[in-house]
């Protein structure tokens, strides 16, 4: 086979991965003081892009992260401030503390260059010109990176390439490293949005997601955890939930509106409960379930009582509420409370 083997979610290529890095490495690496297994050039494709969420209890993915992650790239943000209250660690690879430069992908991305508009802009505007075009590449990383050799964030995502193939969109993601257990996960709900994204603002279909690897990694530091997940997968059958679709009416201005909500709750500046997020913010069902994950995390961060909502928490979607009860105690005890 030729092309890069296809997998019918995340969770089955992250196992696949873990599983090739751990068992069968190809080096040994000791980089910027992190020894890792390594294997290069590897590639996988997802024929359904939406299935972008893994359900292992032993991983304890963190939607609410994957969801404020997505929405700091879309708005082209690159500020410590907003993304490191949903990732502290973040701040590590920062050089002044307040900014992020080369993982800053959105900022890259979403923002008007000095001569002109955004490298999103004018992809967008080549493939509602020329739908067959194969020059829609969206580059991030940039060798003016490697010019001062302390520099301690590194773009990790080489670009995105967009292909308008008859009326489906599809991506093409290239990295030069990967962490397979930490950066995959987030990397890929955060790139399979903003497929999903450009798609609707195309007028296409979602087509298939295609993830390429340089440095394929995990970390020694992180191998207890991988085994454990490992573990889960051989032993038990696989979880898996329906991941809804983007509304078709998802613009700018929606991510501008989400991100007010997500700003009040990050300051505590307000309190929404279910009654409030269903009759009183005009938006869709799909954003409503990120402001409810914002909420709750904010009765975490903010509140720290032994339990969340029930209410809030019985509101998600199934596969939302599942993951937020792995992670969380708060949660787990709110869904015992409310017999969920």
């Amino acid at each position: 086979m030729l092309t890069a083997p296809t997998y019918a979610s995340v969770q089955e290529a992250y196992v696949a991965l873990l599983q090739l890095a751990t068992k069968e490495p190809q080096h040994q690496i000791d980089a910027r003081g992190n020894s890792a297994s390594e294997v290069i050039g590897v590639s996988f494709r997802l024929p359904d892009p939406r299935q972008r969420l893994p359900y292992l209890a032993a991983r304890k993915a963190n939607p609410v992260f994957q969801f404020a992650e997505t929405l700091w790239y879309l708005a082209g943000r690159s500020d410590l401030q907003m993304i490191g209250y949903y990732a502290p660690s973040m701040s590590t690879s920062s050089a002044d503390g307040v900014h992020l430069g080369g993982s800053a992908y959105g900022h890259t991305l979403f923002n008007p260059g000095d001569t002109g508009p955004s490298r999103y802009d004018q992809v967008v505007e080549l493939l509602q010109r020329e739908p067959d075009s194969k020059r829609g590449y969206l580059p991030v990383f940039s060798v003016d990176e490697l010019a001062d050799r302390h520099n301690p964030d590194v773009a990790c995502l080489a670009g995105l390439h967009l292909l308008s193939r008859q009326g489906r969109l599809h991506m093409i993601c290239n990295m030069r490293a990967n962490d397979l257990d930490c950066g995959l996960l987030s990397d890929v709900f955060s790139f399979t949005m903003i497929q999903e994204y450009a798609a609707i603002q195309l007028g296409l279909r979602l087509g298939s997601y295609t993830h390429t690897i340089g440095s394929a990694h995990v970390n020694d530091c992180n191998a207890d955890r991988v085994r454990r997940v490992l573990d889960e997968a051989a032993d038990r059958p696989s979880t898996t939930f329906a991941f809804p679709a983007m509304p078709a009416d998802t613009t700018a201005a929606t991510i501008e509106c989400l991100m007010g909500h997500e700003e009040r709750l990050r300051n505590n500046e307000q309190r929404y409960s279910l009654l409030h997020i269903r009759k009183r913010l005009s938006l869709h069902p799909y954003w409503q379930q990120v402001v409810i994950l914002f909420e709750l995390y904010r009765q975490l961060q903010h509140d720290r009582s032994e339990a969340v909502d029930p209410a809030l928490l019985n509101a998600l979607n199934a596969g939302l509420r599942w993951l937020m009860v792995r992670k969380w105690p708060a949660c787990a005890a709110a869904a015992a409370g409310g017999a969920l």
